[in-house]
């Protein structure tokens, strides 16, 4: 029997509910996003007790499904003010699949200040105190959990950001290496968790795929069809395996839409020694543990993820993702890949979304505080200010928007409140329409248009021209949120959107997961239906169309090398949520 675990920090309790027939259907983001509509108040402060934590895995997670082992983590988001959805991959989501756990919640707050670690099993759940574990880390955090609870827990923790309630901080999730790098990092919701009074959740199961499935036969052959999609398609089994999601970094530097310098052009010189094909080169050269291919959870048969080594062949980071890679490499003119790597295991070890604090960095350059390229400058302000919470770290953690606000920059590329990923979107329009319209602020994984206008998966949309990129969106962020709530890995969208059988072989897991009838139609209503319940809670919370734009900067001021601006008009961006 699947359930629900309520943790409430207010009394320090936990208690299992059995799973609401209305929820039967729900996992991932769908789940997310239903528990936070109905249970945290639209306009409540999202670091007050009234704000909700939840942990879900996927419909199809903890099943032998490929590549489905991803985790949605919502609640109101203290960056956006919106509902907040953020996925990750690690192991945890299939342990909690596993352990018959559909979702968590995280509701109330101490009375006494102070933090915890909650420890589920299958014997029960309970909180500990965490003494000597909070102000930790999470390497450290993460190797002290495992000495203690056995090797092989999953872990969802947070760093010093959280704790301090930083409004960038997010959410760690350990990989079977015990490396801290996969995280639920996009809109603050670590420092949710640090509200909460909760430094680490510990998963102590050493199942992975016993998730029920009702009708086994039949799901194995679905299984089969959309394991054999993702291994013909040459983007899941080729370029991601080979270079990871940074073969993404010289492709769109060659399209003019690599956001560089603070988005001030889409073209950056160092672009290739930071890319997927750099990186890989790397792990040859040095050897060790440096790895390419690497899978983020059991089960994975994409491989997009890697380990990237340090001149002495030991861990330098894992992973190096194209978002980390261009935030804190492109965005901020540093071109080291040594450099970027330091930045980005600082970010996983304080506790900060690597998007996040790329654009938000950039926006300090922009200001004068460090100069372009000064990666060296950077590393300090993370690892001294924002660790230890200065005056100036806290700043650099509450993300771009206050940062800009605070040093008076006008170029500060945000919407809702949260810092654009690495996309331009005056030269990948269809992204800009995702930016402006998606429920949680600038988001490229709320639907990727990338796949259109760059990559021409699933059609063509020229990427520097305004028509055909609402529809495009509008379709790609239904679809989206039905990936989610599934638990697939949105990469898995590239054979989705090009091979025909793939997508049909999804709603036949479904239905052979849950026992009942589920069709390619069912799956685009469900996608529709959690972007109404989000759009439903972000309109309570004081959010009109006239918050779905981008920043005024980008309708005038030309991006080079095409010279171009954002020209979708305020009328085609209302029109996105009209279906």
């Amino acid at each position: 029997m699947e359930k629900l675990l309520r943790v409430n920090m207010s009394d320090l309790e936990v208690r299992s509910e059995e799973l609401p027939d209305e929820y039967s259907l729900l996992g991932g983001r769908a789940m997310t996003s239903t528990i936070v509509a109905a249970e945290v108040p639209p306009t409540a402060h999202a670091l007050s007790e009234r704000n909700k934590l939840v942990f879900a895995p996927g419909i199809l997670t903890g099943t032998t499904a490929p590549s489905s082992g991803r985790l949605s983590v919502g609640a109101k988001s203290p960056l956006t003010g919106t509902i907040k959805e953020s996925n990750a991959g690690g192991i945890s989501a299939q342990k909690l699949a596993s352990l018959g756990i559909r979702a968590l919640v995280v509701e109330g707050q101490p009375a006494e200040k102070g933090f915890y670690v909650l420890v589920v099993s299958a014997e029960g759940a309970k909180l500990e105190p965490a003494g000597a574990l909070a102000g930790l880390g999470c390497y450290e955090l993460n190797t002290r959990l495992w000495e203690k609870y056995g090797t092989g827990a999953g872990i969802m923790c947070i760093g010093p950001a959280g704790e301090a309630g930083m409004p960038n901080a997010g959410v760690s999730t350990n990989d079977r290496e015990n490396h801290p790098g996969r995280y639920a990092g996009r809109g603050g919701l670590g420092a949710v968790m640090g509200s909460k009074g909760l430094k680490a959740i510990v998963l102590v199961c050493d199942k992975t795929f016993e998730a029920p499935v009702a009708d086994k036969e039949s799901f194995k052959e679905a299984q089969k069809l959309l394991s054999k999609a993702i291994l013909e398609h040459p983007v899941t089994a080729q370029a991601l395996p080979a270079f990871g999601t940074a073969v993404l970094i010289n492709i769109l530097n060659e399209a003019g839409g690599l956001p560089t310098n603070n988005f001030s052009s889409g073209r950056f010189d160092d672009a290739a020694k930071t890319g997927g094909e750099a990186m890989a080169e790397l792990c040859k050269t040095r050897g060790g543990k440096g790895k390419m291919g690497h899978g983020c959870h059991p089960g994975c048969i994409i491989r997009c993820s890697n380990i990237i080594p340090d001149e002495k062949g030991e861990v330098a980071c894992a992973p190096l993702e194209y978002e980390s890679s261009w935030a804190l490499g492109a965005n901020c003119g540093i071109g080291v890949l040594d450099t970027i790597a330091r930045l980005n295991y600082l970010c996983n070890d304080v506790g900060l979304d690597t998007i996040e604090t790329g654009v938000t960095i950039g926006v300090l350059m922009e200001a004068g505080l460090l100069p372009f390229g000064d990666g060296d400058g950077a590393i300090a302000l993370l690892d001294k200010e924002v660790r230890n919470a200065t005056p100036l770290g806290r700043i650099v953690g509450a993300g771009a928007e206050v940062t800009g606000r605070v040093f008076g920059v006008v170029r500060v590329p945000t919407v809702k409140g949260q810092g654009m990923p690495a996309y331009d979107p005056r030269a990948v329009k269809g992204i800009g329409v995702t930016y402006a319209t998606s429920t949680m602020g600038a988001d490229h994984t709320a639907g990727y248009s990338v796949t259109s206008n760059i990559l021409k998966v699933g059609g063509f949309v020229d990427p520097l021209k305004a028509e055909g990129q609402v529809d495009l969106a509008r379709n790609l962020q239904i679809a989206t949120a039905f990936v989610d709530a599934s638990g697939l890995c949105l990469f898995t969208a590239f054979p989705l959107l090009d091979i025909d059988y793939a997508l049909p072989a999804v709603a036949d897991m479904y239905a052979a997961r849950l026992g009942r009838p589920y069709t390619v139609a069912d799956a685009i209503e469900a996608g529709k239906e959690v972007l109404r319940k989000e759009r439903k809670f972000n309109e309570a919370a004081g959010f009109t169309k006239a918050h779905d734009r981008l920043p005024d900067f980008m309708k005038y001021e030309k991006l080079a090398p095409h010279d171009v601006v954002f020209d979708v008009t305020d009328e085609e961006l209302d029109s996105v949520y009209n279906f």
